[in-house]
Parts: C-alpha cells; sequence; structure tokens
C-alpha cells in the first residue's frame, strides 16, 4: 500500500483525511514561510505549498516510494493575503474588516510521487461569507485562541463555524485540504483514491 505524507502540522487536514478513510503519515516541514513575498494570495498558496512538499519529500525518513502531499491556506481579503495573525489585536482587527462581507479562501496542494520524483499541483478557492458578528462576538472568539492558529483567523470546522453564513465552493477546502482536488492530483500521477483508504468496511 502506497504511504501518503501529510507535510503539514494542522490537525484539521489530518482529521480531514481520516475522516475519508485515509490515515497518512505527519512530517511536518518547518519551512521558513517569510521567503516568498510579493506574490498574489492564490501564487502564495500554492507557492507555500510547493515548498512544504520539496522540504518533505527530500527527508531520509520518508519512504521511497510515499506520495508527499504539502498545503497552504491563505484568505484574500481586498486583494490582500491573509495568513495566520501574529497575535490577539491582529485577529482582532480582521474580524472588524472581515464581518458582514465575503473572502475567497486558497488553498494550494502539491503531491509528489517520491518513487518517480513526479509532482502534481493544484489550487482550490472558496469564497466565504462571514456573518456580520458583534464586538462581543468578536472579543469572546479571538480570546478563545483558535483565531491564532488558523489561516484567516477563522475555521468553519471550529468555534468560528457559527460566524460563516454560506460558502461557494468545495467546503473541505476551507478547512484546508480539497478532496475533490487530491483526488485529481492523485489520478495525473497515476494513483487511485479509493486504494488510499484504509478503513474497514461498515
Amino acid at each position: 500500500m502506497t504511504t501518503l505524507v501529510l507535510a503539514s502540522a494542522s490537525p484539521a487536514r489530518l482529521a480531514t483525511l481520516r475522516s475519508a478513510g485515509v490515515h497518512p503519515v505527519v512530517i511536518v516541514s518547518g519551512v521558513d514561510e517569510s521567503q516568498l513575498e510579493d506574490l498574489s494570495p492564490a501564487d502564495l498558496a500554492l507557492g507555500l505549498a510547493e515548498l512544504k512538499c520539496a522540504a518533505v519529500a527530500e527527508r531520509p525518513e520518508v519512504p521511497g516510494d510515499a506520495l508527499v502531499l504539502g498545503c497552504d491556506s491563505v484568505l484574500e481579503l481586498d486583494g490582500e493575503a491573509l495568513g495566520k495573525p501574529a497575535d490577539e489585536a491582529e485577529a482582532t482587527r480582521r474580524w472588524r474588516a472581515m464581518r458582514g462581507r465575503s473572502g475567497v479562501l486558497h488553498t494550494g496542494h502539491c503531491l509528489r510521487d517520491t518513487a518517480t520524483g513526479r509532482t502534481a499541483t493544484a489550487l482550490a478557492s472558496t469564497t466565504v461569507h462571514f456573518a456580520d458578528v458583534s464586538e462581543e462576538e468578536i472579543a469572546a472568539y479571538v480570546a478563545t485562541g483558535e483565531p491564532l492558529h488558523v489561516a484567516g483567523a477563522f475555521t468553519i470546522d471550529g468555534l468560528g463555524g457559527a460566524f460563516v453564513t454560506g460558502i461557494e465552493g468545495d467546503h473541505h477546502n476551507v478547512v484546508g485540504l480539497s478532496l475533490p482536488v487530491l483526488r485529481e492530483l492523485l489520478a495525473q500521477l497515476g494513483h487511485s483514491w479509493v486504494r488510499l483508504w484504509t478503513t474497514p468496511r461498515h
């Protein structure tokens, strides 16, 4: 069975894969994200995914027949790329700017087959509509600490879910990993999505 290596520390990406029957090995890339500058939000998300994938694929502990998946998510608001907020003050400013509006969550995906050296990449973009939250709600949400750990300072699968009124596109992409995109990347490299399933039949 082919081993999928997830080059990400994101618990949400890991949970998304596990709920879909795939149990990857997690190896965190540790790349310096500041090395990419002056890119559009979409290009930044894809570039970071490629960096993470490449960094992990070259690690000695990665099997010679593994599939290494790098992902990175960026929220685009007013043409600006928003990653994880630096602190509570920035998270608060973000939410004041986002409330009652819409942004686009871009997730870059990069998959490398270490056996062949071939790589496939794709970007998934989902429009996210935010609720017109109150100052009290922003303060309470920021105080939980959750917004500080995620791109765009929000989650759809956690405490922030009540503040997202709708999306246009793939729901999993907002969590940080598009399953349909991953399936397509696997096919491009000659692999089958269903062969990654490790969950027993019900």
